[in-house]
């Protein structure tokens, strides 16, 4: 690794991941301000839940979800939540080697004496860092807006540390994919439609798996490898998903290193 392109990195997506950190955090506190009215509600809550068809309470997440408890509501959340962490791991990835090669100063950074696993490395540890900092940051916010606003209710504080860890497992996927992907194109012109397209088209094959009941979509989407819901209710991981994204993930790293290894690089003419 080198330390001055960790620096560099890091440095450099400082302001985005203290824009997405706040971003996502009032997000979160200001959904789960709304938690009183509707533990206040809870019966009525429920039974207007219980109206819409399961299919599309499956799509959203929502199948034997109590909005009247503390983690109830928290899964309800943090689906939202999830849709950001997705689209600025996406967002991450696809610019951690393209930007450089756009602006057509990736040249200038290979004629550096560092290897170009090296260089992968120290990038990818930055971006590693700054969704960590994201991560802390939505931890001391949600168990700041459940002391704010769960009115004292009981929780079980373990599903809910498992549900908070489970993001930067979720977020390293992301990145990952988004990374490979970026290294199979030939020219990344903008990122945001990538990671939007990544993050966002994700989200839909989940709901798909429900309105439409193909459940072999759990297999490609991380929202259903880690969704909010299943945690809770089992106070677990879903094992046999996770280690199925902890795999991709490892190969779309692999694959990632072979391919930037013997990328050609554009240079300025």
């Amino acid at each position: 690794m080198s330390a001055t392109i960790f620096n560099h990195e890091f440095r450099s997506r400082l302001k985005s991941v203290l824009i997405w950190s706040l971003s996502i955090a009032a997000v979160l506190v200001f959904f789960f301000s709304l938690f009183p009215v509707f533990a206040d509600e809870a019966a009525m809550m429920n039974q207007f839940l219980e109206k819409y068809p399961p299919a599309l309470r499956e799509a959203f997440g929502m199948n034997n979800m109590d909005l009247s408890t503390v983690l109830g509501f928290f899964s309800f959340c943090f689906m939202f939540v999830q849709i950001c962490l997705a689209i600025q791991a996406s967002n991450y990835g696809f610019g951690l080697v393209s930007i450089e090669e756009s602006e057509l100063t990736a040249d200038f950074l290979l004629t550096k004496p560092v290897s170009r696993a090296q260089i992968l490395t120290s990038k990818l540890l930055a971006a590693l860092a700054s969704l960590l900092i994201t991560n802390l940051v939505i931890w001391v916010v949600s168990f700041l807006a459940i002391s704010l606003f769960g009115e004292g209710k009981a929780y079980d504080a373990t599903a809910l540390v498992l549900l908070l860890v489970s993001m930067i497992i979720f977020q390293f996927f992301f990145l990952s994919v988004g990374l490979v992907i970026s290294l199979l194109v030939k020219r990344v012109r903008s990122v945001t439609p990538y990671g939007l397209g990544l993050g966002l088209g994700m989200y839909v094959l989940s709901a798909f798996t429900g309105v439409f009941d193909q459940i072999w979509l759990e297999l490609i989407t991380p929202f259903k490898h880690f969704e909010a819901a299943y945690i809770i209710a089992n106070g677990a991981l879903n094992t046999p998903l996770v280690l199925l994204n902890v795999a991709v993930t490892l190969v779309s790293l692999i694959a990632s290193y072979w391919f930037y290894l013997r990328r050609d690089v554009p240079a300025v003419s």
